[in-house]
């Protein structure tokens, strides 16, 4: 019989640090790094002197292909005066600064470190749209590139094999992008801060202004519906199905849990940590699953020794509407065929019995993928301290939350699970 997995040594997050997301064609990685290392700095309660850094977990997933710059580890520890302390780059698609995350957890565990900074960046606006898919389809598998497959087709086919398996429409994936869309406008850091009745507003505006006929929208789902307003990409996903094109850094200060209260009084725990690895798409026996992330979630569960029911709240990879739905059942949130109809219920949103993506979401938060692990990673411990303004999950006794990170076709898993003691 396997031992169980336990980190030999508790592990906790003390500061951290989130640019805000969007376009930023004037700026480079350096300077979005360098911003969100400021905060990080600054968030720390009682101050941390950045000499004492040990090392540097930097998650990046192609900045060679998005800026033409690759070897991000030297240039970060060079921007914040780490030279000659060990840096380390981990890429994993779309999970790749969840694995600087779990990296920088297992090197204190192991005693060798005291005292970690872990992060990501990712610069992808100065590619076209085109340019930017080709980059992404690089965290594709050989053969799903070979048949033409991008990552929104390779989520439209789990769409469709949900709502034929468990009769699903186009329809439920409206109340997905509703919810993420209503919390955006609370997150300061969100890429696009509006709901689907804004989009829906300014664009009724936009005709008036123009002289054009005035769009008879009765509410979001109408407006979601309509074809020219949310075209289709890769049918049943459409426009506002999607994630955007972001840049962006996070990072996070880790320490070893018996100096945490040298630094706050309120540390956030690692309580469980796992990874996970899957199929790609024409391997799959279940096209509704991804085995990668209930890989992660059974080990991450079993070291911290809680349940799916124990985690109050949760960051899950929201690349797409669809793939919300289907994380939610592979954590184990909600039985096999039953996440559409969680959220339908309004189970997931801000104030229900399980918040899901209180950041907005990759949707509407936004995704520069280098950064998405330890930005979601950031809005959990953001959460747990209490610190979250207008998002705040309105639960009292918030302890415990999670987050789940996913890397090109479900190759990539990663599941943590924080909690406050």
């Amino acid at each position: 019989m396997l031992r169980k997995k336990k980190l030999a040594r508790g592990v906790a997050i003390v500061g951290g640090g989130l640019t805000k997301l969007g376009h930023f064609k004037d700026r480079n990685s350096k300077d979005l790094f360098a911003e969100a290392y400021t905060e990080m700095i600054g968030s720390v309660d009682k101050g941390i002197d950045p000499r004492d850094i040990e090392a540097i977990y930097i998650g990046n997933f192609t900045n060679d292909f998005f800026v033409n710059q690759g070897h991000w580890a030297p240039i970060i520890s060079d921007l914040v005066g780490h030279v000659p302390k060990p840096v380390t780059r981990t890429e994993g698609a779309c999970a790749s600064s969840a694995l600087a995350f779990r990296e920088g957890v297992f090197a204190i565990a192991s005693g060798f470190y005291d005292i970690v900074l872990v992060g990501g960046l990712e610069q992808m606006s100065k590619r076209t749209t085109e340019e930017v898919a080709e980059g992404l389809a690089m965290a594709a598998s050989p053969y799903e590139v070979a048949t033409g497959f991008t990552f929104p087709g390779v989520f439209g086919t789990t769409a469709t094999a949900y709502f034929a398996k468990y009769g699903a429409s186009r329809e439920d994936l409206f109340n997905v992008t509703i919810k993420s869309h209503n919390n955006a406008p609370l997150n300061p850091k969100a890429q696009f801060p509006m709901t689907i009745r804004d989009f829906m507003n300014a664009r009724i505006e936009r005709c008036r202004q123009k002289g054009e006929p005035i769009p008879n929208w009765k509410d979001e789902k109408d407006f979601l519906r309509d074809p020219v307003a949310n075209p289709p990409i890769a049918w049943p996903m459409h426009l506002f199905d999607c994630c955007p094109i972001s840049d962006g850094a996070s990072c996070l200060l880790l320490v070893a849990e018996e100096l945490a209260r040298r630094f706050t009084d309120v540390p956030i725990h690692v309580a469980g940590i796992g990874q996970g690895s899957g199929y790609s798409l024409h391997a799959k026996e279940n096209l509704t699953s991804f085995e990668a992330t209930r890989a992660a979630a059974q080990e991450a569960y079993e070291m911290s020794g809680l349940k799916p029911e124990d985690i109050q709240f949760s960051e899950v990879h929201d690349c797409f509407s669809m793939a919300e739905i289907v994380h939610l059942e592979d954590l184990g949130f909600y039985k096999p065929g039953y996440g559409y109809k969680a959220v339908n219920e309004g189970q997931t949103r801000l104030n229900g019995p399980k918040p899901i993506n209180t950041s907005g979401g990759l949707k509407t938060k936004g995704h520069p993928v280098g950064a998405t692990g330890v930005a979601q990673l950031y809005e959990v411990w953001v959460q747990l301290r209490g610190k979250a303004g207008k998002r705040q999950v309105p639960n009292p006794n918030l302890r415990v939350g999670g987050a789940h990170n996913l890397g090109g076709t479900g190759g990539t898993c990663t599941f943590t699970i924080l909690e406050r003691r």
